[in-house]
This record gives C-alpha cells, structure tokens and sequence, in this order.
C-alpha cells in the first residue's frame, strides 16, 4: 500500500507511547489520521500537531468504538490501516504469600478480566468493526489490498515474567489470533500482522528511576538500550507498504529473552 493523502488510518491509544509515534510518523507521509484513545487533552494535542482527528475512546465499550468509527470515517473517509496500541498492564502473582504474616492469598479475577477486556477482547472489538468497513470499500492496490490491520502484542506473549499471567495471557492471545485473523480476510485483501515489542521506552517507564532504567536496557543483547517508539512507529510503516507480510508475528526485541524476574 503507497502511504499517501488517499489513505486514512486509526490508531489507538494513539496519545502517547508507540501509537503517538506511528500517529506521527503515518501523519509526516500524509496519511489521514484518527486518533482512538481515553486521554482527551494529549490526544487532542497530537491530533491538532498533525492535523488529525481525536475521538475519545474506551476499546472496551461497544457504544465508545462504534461512535469513535462513525467520527473518524465521517472526518477522514474509511480507514485502510488500523494501528491497535491500546493496552495496559500490571503484575500480580497467581497466588501469593505475604512476607510478614505468611498468609496467602489468589490473583483477583476482576484485574484479570479487566486487563484480557483491555488488551484482548478489546483489540478483537477494533480489528472486526474495521475490517466490516474496509470490505465495503474497493481495493487500492492491484493485487487487491483493501486494508492492513497491526496489533501489538509483546514478549511477555511467550516470555511472560513473575506476575505477568494476565498480562501474558492477554498478548498470547493476540498472538494466537492473528494468523487465524489473516486467513480469515484473505479473500478480502485485508492483511493483519502482530508486533511483539520489547522493553520501550514509554510512559510506562518514564517514572523509573534511571538506574532502573539503565539496568533495563542493559539487558537487551542488541542495541544495548530501550526500544524508541519511532522504531515501532517505522515498522508499522513498513508493514503498511510491504503487502507481502501478512498473518505474521515479529519481535522488536533487540534478541532479548525475558528472565523470570
């Protein structure tokens, strides 16, 4: 798919982290886009820097996305690339022990529900009310491309730490519906590719003390350093424009393997 002003994109969780910088880097060839996200006064701000639109967004209420569709189609057209950034997580064991008074206690299922809700169910939710729409619309490519879909999973997906079985089953299953995903569409000329980041440098850290941090990126083999988003954000570009990748699931990684802890 040629990255152009014909083209209109959504990303969510576009605000901040890897989505705000494929927002950009999509926004920079001229590509019309719609930001999917809850913070309302980052995600205007983005929106505005690159001339996009904002839709306040909640992925795991029907009634948010479908609004949220129906604003960004009205401003950029049906949306060819779907970007899904979306996500959280939090570490909690399965069962835990307290130090002090040895008393035990399970994960509660309402955090588990939650983040499989937020991650999971809520980047399927995404993924199908997109590709209903790119169906209607005729192909813009000569092999027939209708539209490219790109979820993001993580390492914990197969590398899944202490305390991550929410979190780990959450992106395992992104994992394991993508290539189902991919079938799926075919005929369609819709593709859908995952992408399993590893340890970025993202909101998420930007609280870390800078030891933590350092010992972070100390870890990774191969750029010895945290991911930037902007190398999400130009492999989400690159998987825009290659039509050849399809039903696959890469790791942006630099070689690392999580240990347990």
């Amino acid at each position: 798919m040629e990255l152009s002003n014909k083209i209109s994109a959504i990303v969510t969780g576009g605000a901040s982290g890897l989505g705000e910088a494929t927002v950009r880097e999509l926004a920079a060839l001229g590509v019309k886009v719609a930001i999917f996200d809850m913070n309302v006064e980052k995600g205007e701000k983005v929106a505005k820097d690159i001339g996009g639109v904002f839709c306040n967004t909640n992925v795991m209420d029907e009634a948010s996305v479908d609004a949220a569709f129906a604003k960004a189609r009205a401003s950029n057209g049906q949306e060819r690339i779907l970007v899904n950034c979306a996500g959280s997580g939090f570490a909690i064991k399965t069962a835990s022990r307290d130090k002090k008074s040895g008393e035990v206690k399970e994960h509660p299922l309402a955090r588990f529900d939650m983040i499989i809700q937020l991650n999971l169910i809520g980047t399927f939710r995404c993924i199908t009310k997109s590709a209903v729409g790119m169906m209607r619309v005729d192909p813009v490519t000569t092999d027939g491309e209708r539209g490219c879909i790109i979820n993001t999973a993580s390492v914990a997906a197969v590398d899944g730490q202490i305390g991550q079985a929410a979190y780990s089953a959450s992106k395992g299953g992104i994992v394991g519906m993508t290539l189902p995903i991919a079938r799926d569409l075919a005929q369609e000329g819709i593709r859908c590719v995952t992408i399993l980041p590893g340890i970025f440098d993202t909101p998420l850290l930007a609280g870390a003390p800078e030891n933590v941090r350092k010992a972070l990126g100390a870890s990774v083999p191969f750029p010895s350093r945290l991911g930037a988003p902007n190398e999400y954000a130009r492999l989400a570009r690159h998987i825009c424009e290659n039509e050849m990748l399809n039903g696959e699931c890469i790791r942006l990684d630099g070689a690392i393997r999580m240990a347990p802890r």
